[in-house]
């Protein structure tokens, strides 16, 4: 589904707002204000939570979706909500990601979004996942699911195969980007992985980077391993399968009343 400008705006802003939280360490001066709130993550949930539903209102008020659309999100949520236990986190094993990226992929970037975010946040509340960290993973969630929505509209094996690039590139990144939520306090002052205020930007990104390769690929990795292979073990059927149930929901058709025909009464005929 084309992304339309309500939508659009409100991507954006949310966006906007997830790069903030995530990459103040590079943005912004030691001595600044925001450096000084960084730590708090319940303004970012608190900002966070309106903005996702500023995201599902603007694409229903720009008709990419309607009751059936948001059906097939609470669907597809209870789903990802469902098979994250399988995986419990174990080695990084993380079935729940296929889901995301089939859905933001059969279904558009803004849904996507959408999914990622409610998928994070209601599966949280099943494995008792609630915590600081939460609001980064939604957002995570969000835009790894939103990116495979906005990859080139390629069909086939092909498509396939570029997803199970993007799916393994994807998993990668949000290991990363997890990371950074939590790398500046991770460590104490004296370690060559430890985020250090008012160091040059690539001093701060290489250690971003060492400090991953140390703490969390191994979960990354077989993460990344674990969506590519589902993704071409079910990638084909679930995508047909969901882009049918799309047809036929026909979401972007918009509804119109006709009027009745002059001389007949209701239940005539």
């Amino acid at each position: 589904m084309p992304l339309r400008p309500r939508t659009t705006a409100a991507l954006l802003a949310v966006s906007a707002v997830g790069v903030i939280a995530f990459f103040w360490p590079f943005l912004v001066a030691p001595s600044s204000l925001a450096a000084d709130h960084a730590s708090d993550a319940p303004w970012f949930f608190a900002l966070l939570l309106p903005l996702v539903v500023g995201v599902l209102l603007a694409e229903i008020s720009d008709g990419g979706l309607d009751a059936k659309g948001v059906a097939m999100l609470a669907v597809l949520a209870a789903v990802a909500t469902a098979v994250r236990p399988l995986g419990a986190g174990v080695a990084g094993l993380e079935p729940m990601f296929v889901i995301l990226l089939l859905g933001g992929r059969a279904l558009g970037p803004a849904f996507g979004f959408a999914l990622g975010s409610l998928a994070m946040f209601t599966s949280a509340l099943l494995t008792a996942g609630v915590g600081p960290w939460l609001p980064f993973q939604m957002v995570a969630a969000g835009w790894f699911a939103m990116a495979a929505g906005l990859l080139p509209q390629i069909r086939g094996r092909a498509e396939i195969a570029m997803l199970m690039a993007y799916g393994a590139i994807g998993s990668l990144g949000y290991g990363l980007l997890m990371n950074l939520s939590f790398w500046p306090w991770a460590l104490g002052d004296g370690s060559q992985l430890t985020f250090v205020p008012g160091a040059p930007l690539s001093e701060n990104l290489g250690r971003w980077l060492a400090f991953t390769a140390a703490t969390s690929l191994g979960w990354d990795i077989p993460r990344a391993v674990l969506t590519s292979v589902l993704t071409l073990l079910a990638g084909p059927v679930l995508l047909r399968s969901v882009r049918r149930a799309t047809r036929r929901a026909a979401f972007d058709v918009p509804v119109r009343f006709e009027p009745a025909l002059t001389g007949t009464e209701p239940g005539s005929h």
